[in-house]
């Protein structure tokens, strides 16, 4: 690529993860150097409980600019924490591309130059996400992500293939900020919004250092939050599995009670009560989604939350590792803010 080919800012959410995102920025600063981008990165502190070690990174980057800290005011979740990044690089820095990355090593920095270069042979026009290859977590995480990605599938009709590592192009960028679904899942707000996308078979790297700060309810809070972003085709296929129930119980008991009727043989008496309880159940599924279908359907006839109108709610400031002194104002604005100038963090976690 030709030198300062286009501005790209790196957008990389955080929760008390400041050694493994150390260690990131020191992998980062080399590959960065041989991209021909002007680079710059955005950390999103959301919230964290650990305060920022001083002098923090310890070997400051070359090749990127001084680093850029968006602190939030209460912990939201990392797909949260991401969509208050773009709005902050919306306002700040328009017509900026967008890489989003994790914080903790598993994106690899080794495999910017392959995605930034499917991002070029789109013309810079596409949303380029890494789909997962090889994967580095235990057995048992394996086995439930697999059970997670057959219910998404069954209930979506959508196969999951991708996390946040992606880049997106300023176009994107804008028209993700009228679309309410960004602050539930990342991804999943990209795809719904139908932005064109391409997908690059990318590994899945390992934790630079400590351990995740994200639990099992964690996991399915996140996993629930990307299926309620298709909540309409969810329930449209619940209520069609529904009906197709009842329509196979009227059918089994018409038969039954013709049989009935025209022949000598009847039903046992445990099995006409089975009959009868399948059907009341059956009837009460019916009715329970065709509710959940119009409550949805009103749900999405409201407006929804909107970045640019909401956004600057969760924001606290910004400081800027090569500025001391903004360090210290916004740790002096976290010690003297009021419980009502200050949100408390909730038990949400990366």
């Amino acid at each position: 690529m030709a030198e300062h080919t286009g501005s790209l800012v790196i957008l990389i959410p955080n929760f008390n993860d400041w050694e493994p995102l150390e260690l990131l920025l020191g992998q980062l600063d080399p590959v960065a150097a041989g991209l021909g981008w002007r680079i710059s990165v955005l950390v999103v502190d959301d919230a964290s409980t650990l305060p920022l070690p001083p002098g923090w990174p310890a070997r400051p980057p070359v090749a990127l600019a001084p680093i850029e800290i968006l602190h939030l005011r209460a912990n939201l979740g990392h797909q949260r924490a991401i969509a208050l990044g773009l709005y902050h690089i919306h306002e700040t820095r328009p017509g900026s591309t967008v890489l989003v990355m994790d914080g903790d090593g598993e994106d690899r920095p080794a495999d910017l130059p392959a995605l930034l270069a499917e991002y070029e042979r789109s013309g810079r026009r596409d949303c380029v996400f890494a789909a997962r290859g090889k994967r580095m977590e235990s057995f048992t995480f394996q086995f439930f992500y697999r059970v997670y990605r057959l219910l998404h599938l069954a209930l979506t009709g959508i196969e999951v293939r991708v996390g946040n590592f992606s880049v997106l192009p300023p176009e994107a960028v804008a028209r993700l900020m009228a679309v309410s679904d960004l602050w539930n899942h990342y991804a999943a707000a990209v795809l719904r919004a139908r932005l064109p996308r391409r997908l690059l078979s990318l590994a899945r790297g390992s934790r630079l250092a400590g351990n995740s700060q994200m639990n099992f309810t964690g996991l399915l809070v996140h996993g629930l939050s990307a299926i309620s972003v298709f909540s309409d085709r969810v329930s449209a296929r619940l209520l069609t599995l529904s009906a197709i129930l009842g329509l196979v119980v009227t059918i089994l008991g018409a038969t039954a009670g013709a049989v009935s009727l025209f022949t000598d043989w009847t039903l046992p008496p445990a099995a006409v009560s089975a009959l009868i309880a399948l059907g009341a159940v059956t009837l009460q599924s019916l009715l329970l989604t065709a509710f959940f279908v119009f409550l949805i359907a009103h749900r999405r006839a409201t407006p929804g939350f909107l970045l640019p109108r909401d956004a600057t709610h969760f924001l606290l400031g910004v400081s800027h590792t090569d500025e001391p002194s903004s360090l210290e104002r916004l740790a002096a604005a976290l010690h003297s803010a009021s419980p009502s100038q200050t949100a408390a963090p909730s038990e949400v976690r990366r």
